[in-house]
Formats: structure tokens, C-alpha cells, sequence
């Protein structure tokens, strides 16, 4: 069976978890008469009720004798470190803007990212059935998009598909409006590439993301580069360090308990798996995020994973308020510093530091959601803790000076309110350098 290893990239709330529903419906995941929840990529309830995607999810469709993985990612920049490892998985990426709102800034970071890894993009203009859509403008724009993130000719050269991920719809010319799917699907097969694995030759495999059962413990979850793995087979698990040949450095032998595979929305046990596949191995202890896991007797590094270096902290310190331990029934402070280590193990863009005061841990992030959603967790989780004021983490240039960072703003707000909204961001010494009135009453 042939495979190809896609992920979808979209600024939060353009569709993109919506256009996956549609195409796990179309390509016959679910029953005729099965009773599907909206937007079941969303399966954390965070993210239903936000409406935005954190954590990235693994999902397989078959179409035809081909099977395509598909990885939702998040698509905002403060969960970069979910997307920067998910993009080592696969080979090319579906690129969503919404014909209405065109490239926002979390594309931006997100494409960046990808075209700069070399992957073959595809881009579906969104929502084009919205009363204020300007696909051809978007268009445009996207292209302007790629020249600016110095996309190679063969990249600046992709498919556009315009599409609704409401109605399930696809087509390469907006005067014959599609009735499904099937042009994404094919699109997919012409252009992006099948991994360049070899199953021939010994087991290696990069993990990429990490999954935890009570049952199971830690499921290194990564793409095969190389070779064949089976169950009961004994691997190799590898420390972090340069790529290549791994020397005399000492490292950890496991054996692979179970093997899961992706099957539509369902992770399946299978008995082996092959180079290009994205799989979950169990058993591994001591397995980490960016860890090579090889056959014992070829003891070679991958290249590791880059992820952003953190841009605000906060202090997270045991709550003694007078009303400490009235909402939660984890207080103390060994259970607020337990929480938060365990969290770095699978959310690799976060760090924890020690302070002077053992009641107190500084957490830095990727921005204010990244935190917040820790925050909100844990809350849910029944722990009680105070929060301080975010703070920027300053950098310095190459020649020591000071570096202040910066925000790009797109605001869209009803034309009565334009005043109030400059008023606002003038002391923030905001730079105006682009305003559009598509005619719909906001601007």
C-alpha cells in the first residue's frame, strides 16, 4: 500500500478542523447512519469550547490503494513547539486561508516553518461561501506570502484548490463550484511526495510526539525513516545529541510491547510496521520527545528538533490567600512542582525553573495562550495556585544590545469603533500599514 504523510496548516478557526471532519466522512470513515460530533479532531474539551486546536491530533484516510496520514496541528504560534516536531513527520502540508480574511499571522509562522523544511504545499482557499469572500484576492496574497517566506519555485508553483469545509466541496475554478472532495484527495496523490524510506534496510525512527497510558506508560508516537519494527523486537533508544554514528556514548535497550498504527479516528494494534508509516511504539521507558529510537546493532542519531525559545514567564506559587484550599484539592507545593515537571515531558516548548523560594516555580511559555491553557488545566485538574503578572523575556543581539519584541496586530471590528481602536494602540506606539473596507460594514 502506498502512503503519503500530510499536515494541515491554518490560522485558528479558517476550518481546517472542520475540512478534516469532511474528508474522514467522504473517504468512508464513519457509517452512513453514524452520529458524528462536530469537529471530532477537537477532542480535548478545551478545545471545543475555544474552538481552536492545541494538541495535534494523528488521523489516516484510504482513498483508493493509498493511505494518507493527516496531522491537525495547532494554528497559533504559542503551541510552535506541537508544530515544529509535526512537520519532521510528514512530507507535504494543506496550507487553509480564508477567502475573506486572506494570510494572518500565525500562517505566517506556521508556513514559514514548513517551506523552510522543504515541503511540497498545497493550498486550499477557504470559505468561499461567505457573503464577504474575496478568493482572488487571497490569492494573490498568499502568493505574496510565499515570496516573502522565500518559498523555492517549486513551492511558490502549487495546486490552489478553493473549497468549503462546511459544505464538503473542492474545485480548481470558481465558475464550476465542486459537489465534494474528490479533487483535494487526487491533488493529494499527484503532489505530494511518498516518504523517501527505505523498509530495506535497519530499523530508525525519530520520536516526534509522546502519548501516556495509565496502562502503557509513555507511547513514543514518530514516522519510520528507515527499516521495519515488531513487536517483541528489542530497539535501541538513543540520547540526544549530533546526528550520526553514536560512538561510545552509553544508551538505553527496550523492548517494543505493543504497536499501534492509525486507522481513521482509531489508534490499531498491528503486529509490524515499516519505513514511511507513522506509528506508536509502547515500552519504551525513559523515552523523550526528539530521541532516536534504532535496531541495537546500528546505533545512529537523527537529526533532533529545533523548537522556539520561550517569550514570557510567570511565577506559579503555592495559593495562601485566606482563602487557600477552598477550590482545589491539590495545594501544597511538592504537588504544584510534580504537576508542572511531569508536564515538560511532552510539552517540549514550556520550561520550569527552580526559584529561590521552594513555595515558588517560574514557568516560561511561548505567549499568554500557551500559559493560559496550562493554567486552565490544572485548574480542571483540581489544583489551586496564584499566578504573578507575565513577564517578556529579554533577549540580547549579537553585539549585546537589547531586543524588544513585537507584536503584528490584524484587527477586524465594526467601522463605528475604528476611532476607538487607534485611540487605543497609539501609546503602544502602533504603526498603521494596512486598512481595507470590504464593504460589510467592518473594517
Amino acid at each position: 500500500m502506498q502512503i503519503r504523510n500530510i499536515a494541515i496548516i491554518a490560522h485558528v478557526d479558517h476550518g481546517k478542523t472542520t475540512l478534516v471532519d469532511q474528508m474522514l466522512r467522504q473517504a468512508g470513515v464513519f457509517r452512513a447512519n453514524q452520529q458524528v460530533t462536530e469537529r471530532v479532531m477537537d477532542s480535548n474539551p478545551l478545545e471545543r469550547e475555544r474552538g481552536i486546536t492545541i494538541l495535534s491530533k494523528n488521523t489516516a484516510v484510504r482513498w483508493g490503494d493509498t493511505k494518507i496520514n493527516i496531522v491537525d496541528t495547532p494554528g497559533h504560534a504559542d503551541f510552535g513547539g506541537e508544530v515544529e516536531r509535526i512537520l519532521r513527520m510528514v512530507d507535504g502540508f494543506l496550507l487553509l486561508v480564508d477567502a475573506a480574511e486572506g494570510p494572518m499571522p500565525q500562517t505566517r509562522f506556521v508556513a514559514g516553518k514548513a517551506l523552510g523544511l522543504g515541503l511540497k504545499p498545497i493550498v486550499l482557499v477557504n470559505k468561499i461561501d461567505r457573503q464577504d469572500a474575496e478568493p482572488l484576492r487571497v490569492h494573490d496574497e498568499v502568493l505574496e506570502l510565499f515570496l516573502d517566506l522565500e518559498a523555492t519555485p517549486e513551492q511558490f508553483n502549487c495546486p490552489f484548490l478553493y473549497t468549503s469545509s462546511r459544505a464538503g466541496t473542492a474545485t480548481f475554478d470558481l465558475q464550476s463550484p465542486g459537489g465534494d472532495l474528490k479533487p483535494l484527495f487526487q491533488t493529494i496523490l499527484d503532489t505530494i511526495p511518498a516518504p523517501a524510506a527505505d523498509p530495506a534496510g535497519p530499523f530508525q525512527m525519530l520520536v516526534s510526539t509522546l502519548d501516556y497510558s495509565s496502562y502503557l506508560g509513555r507511547i513514543a508516537i514518530g514516522r519510520i525513516e528507515r527499516g521495519r519494527v515488531r513487536v517483541g523486537e528489542t530497539v535501541a533508544l538513543l540520547p540526544l545529541g549530533e546526528p550520526g554514528p553514536l560512538g561510545d556514548s552509553p544508551y538505553e535497550q527496550a523492548r517494543v510491547v505493543k504497536l499501534f498504527g492509525f486507522d481513521g479516528l482509531e489508534r490499531v494494534e498491528v503486529q509490524e510496521a515499516s519505513a514511511g508509516d507513522i506509528v506508536a511504539l509502547a515500552g519504551l521507558i525513559g523515552v523523550e520527545i526528539g530521541k532516536t529510537v534504532t535496531a541495537p546493532d546500528y546505533l545512529e542519531r537523527l537529526t533532533g528538533i529545533a523548537v522556539e525559545e520561550p517569550t514570557i514567564s510567570v511565577d506559579f506559587k503555592v495559593n495562601d490567600s485566606p482563602f487557600a484550599g477552598r477550590e482545589g484539592k491539590f495545594v501544597t507545593g511538592r504537588q504544584l512542582r510534580d504537576r508542572l515537571f511531569r508536564e515538560l515531558e511532552k510539552n517540549v516548548a514550556l520550561r520550569v525553573e527552580e526559584t529561590d523560594d521552594p513555595q515558588t516555580l517560574t514557568v516560561s511559555g511561548r505567549g499568554e495562550l500557551h500559559l493560559g491553557i496550562l493554567m486552565e488545566t490544572m485548574r480542571r485538574e483540581g489544583f489551586e495556585f496564584q499566578v504573578s503578572r507575565p513577564r517578556i523575556i529579554p533577549r540580547e543581539g549579537p553585539n549585546g544590545e537589547r531586543l524588544e519584541p513585537y507584536e503584528e496586530l490584524m484587527i477586524d471590528c465594526p467601522e463605528g469603533y475604528l476611532g476607538v481602536v487607534m485611540e487605543k494602540l497609539g501609546p503602544r506606539r502602533a504603526e498603521l500599514l494596512d486598512m481595507r473596507n470590504p464593504g460589510v460594514g467592518t473594517v
